[in-house]
């Protein structure tokens, strides 16, 4: 049986490791969708940095955007999706094994 290859301490993705955009997965990933504006009042951003970070992570396939009229008005509405979830739970682990560099092995 081989050991669980090690992984780099190191390797963090910065694409979810941006603190805006780890809010936006951390929001997504609690909820079945959110629309822009919730989105935006919840993390405290502006409009064009909200829309630059959802610009990426949608870019990444980590979130879904469906865009909509309510009344002719238009509605954007975002889902995280499984590759996001991972990302999202797979950057967790590497921060707690990066925390972990400072304590001595069991």
């Amino acid at each position: 049986m081989s050991a669980e290859p090690q992984l780099d301490p190191m390797a963090i993705d910065r694409l979810v490791h941006e603190p805006a955009r780890m809010a936006i997965l951390s929001v997504l990933d609690g909820v079945a969708d959110a629309d822009f504006v919730f989105l935006q009042r919840v993390l405290g951003v502006t409009k064009g940095n909200l829309s630059a970070h959802l610009s990426k992570l949608e870019a990444a396939g980590l979130v879904t955007a469906t865009k909509s009229f309510v009344r002719d008005v238009p509605r954007t509405t975002l889902a995280i999706t499984a590759d996001g979830r991972e990302a999202r739970v797979r950057h967790w682990a590497q921060l707690e094994r990066m925390r972990d560099l400072g304590r001595p092995p069991a």
